[in-house]
């Protein structure tokens, strides 16, 4: 009997998840249907394939979205995280296992008890951050735990970066997944962490100038800033008895400090329009968060306002931008800063055909083991193949792809509402990402807890 994997939404982190679920599809009795709001969009390669079906899906559509999923034998959403929720009732209607790579809602948490009494699987977080991260951190903990080992601290980090052949501009970034979530990171409230014991927060317009660095044999130095919550899988983890937890998000050395310019400037804020936005030039849109002058330029009022010289490497980013340019126009109509700010980035920092992304994820875990601290750094570098098939979309759709094909032939089947941090799911996936290069190097450390010499102020 065929099996039915509906995939629902099939955006930029999705070319390898498709590729798997065809590749597997002969040997596994699979046919695949992909609803999509803009089915035109999905590449003749899977469109075409004969174990593949390709359908206009509108998930506002309550008819057409509960045929979908009724007819399916599983579910995965690669929607927009706010859009799970009414795929998610309908797979308890219906009784289907549902995979998001996702962060849980407290809407979907409180599915659990009527998921765990269909005996339903409903995995989320199970990308790449949210995902590998999680997976790759439990193992190492519970490898730990299991020799008898107490932990003490435990900090992650990960980046979506440009590969190093692919490095062509001074900020050493392009777009390699949402633009506008990197344009609001860190908005939200304040970044809050522990630190041997204590907790701390960083409130969003000192968060771009605290930063930690860390060495990657291979490829250099990087620096990350801290993420919003860094503990909300204190208790999921069982950390709560650690001294230090502290999760970041990793850029190249000095990304950081020029973002802050945006942020002094206002260019991030995304909670108010600008009237007259459209047909505007990029150096009028600069010019709105100075202040006036009848003599100077904007140029000149803008080195003054950020205190900084012609020759230092921030004006030298701006610069790259064409942020002075009079002739590059802004096409949105009442956009919010924040918005113009990302189409002006798009300009300058999409890949093109060719290029190469690079993920890089860093964990340092600290621990006491017979009286004795210890500590263990572990790293993963996955470079992309070129703008469709990337790091990006490897190291998202791969772990949904894997996990997905587990929990429909029933070797993951703990019902509920979860994220992959018991050994009955990551176990598996990571032995599958290894043979597909997703793999981590680790090695031992002297302990030094949480380092504050490596924190700029």
């Amino acid at each position: 009997m065929v099996r039915t994997i509906l995939v629902v939404g099939a955006g930029k982190s999705t070319s390898y998840l498709l590729d798997y679920f065809l590749k597997k599809s002969n040997g596994e009795n699979i046919h695949l249907k992909i609803g999509d709001i803009h089915p035109e969009n999905i590449p003749d390669e899977f469109a075409r394939h004969p174990n593949c079906t390709v359908f206009p899906l509108d998930i506002f559509n309550e008819a057409e979205r509960k045929k979908a999923v009724s007819e399916a034998s599983i579910v995965v959403s690669m929607l927009p995280a706010r859009l799970h929720i009414n795929v998610a009732h309908d797979c308890i209607e219906f009784d289907k296992h549902f995979i998001t790579a996702s962060y849980v809602s407290d809407e979907l948490r409180a599915l659990d008890e009527e998921v765990k009494k269909k005996g339903l699987v409903f995995m989320n977080e199970i990308g790449l951050d949210p995902g590998i991260d999680h997976m790759s951190a439990m193992e190492v903990i519970d490898r730990i735990r299991d020799a008898g080992g107490k932990m003490l601290l435990f900090e992650s980090f990960t980046g979506g970066l440009v590969a190093p052949e692919s490095d062509t501009n001074l900020w050493h970034y392009k777009f390699t997944w949402n633009p506008r979530n990197v344009v609001l990171a860190g908005q939200g409230g304040a970044a809050k962490f522990i630190q041997e014991g204590t907790y701390k927060y960083i409130p969003y317009q000192k968060l771009f100038r605290r930063t930690e660095f860390m060495d990657i044999e291979g490829y250099g130095t990087f620096e990350a800033y801290a993420n919003r919550d860094s503990l909300k899988y204190r208790e999921a983890y069982g950390l709560q008895d650690a001294l230090t937890l502290f999760r970041g998000t990793m850029r190249r050395v000095g990304f950081s400090k020029a973002w802050q310019m945006f942020v002094i400037l206002g260019m991030t804020d995304d909670s108010y329009s600008i009237e007259n936005s459209e047909g505007m030039s990029y150096r009028e849109f600069v010019n709105l968060f100075l202040p006036y002058s009848p003599t100077d330029s904007v140029e000149l009022k803008m080195r003054h306002y950020l205190k900084i010289d012609q020759d230092d490497i921030k004006w030298g980013k701006l610069l790259e931008l064409n942020l002075f340019d009079d002739s590059k126009k802004i096409p949105l109509k009442n956009a919010s800063p924040a918005q113009i700010l990302q189409y002006i980035l798009e300009d300058s920092w999409t890949l093109k055909e060719n290029e190469k992304d690079m993920i890089v994820m860093y964990h340092k875990f600290g621990y006491e083991l017979n009286g004795e601290k210890k500590q263990i750094d572990a790293n993963m570098v996955v470079i992309g193949e070129n703008r469709k098939y990337t790091a990006m979309s490897k190291t998202v759709g791969l772990p949904v792809a894997i996990a997905t094909l587990k929990i429909l032939n029933g070797e993951i089947k703990t019902p509920g509402v979860q994220i992959p941090i018991n050994k009955e799911v990551y176990k598996p996936i990571l032995t599958e990402l290894q043979a597909s290069g997703i793999q981590f190097k680790e090695y031992e450390a002297p302990y030094l807890g949480y380092n504050p010499d490596s924190v700029a102020s």
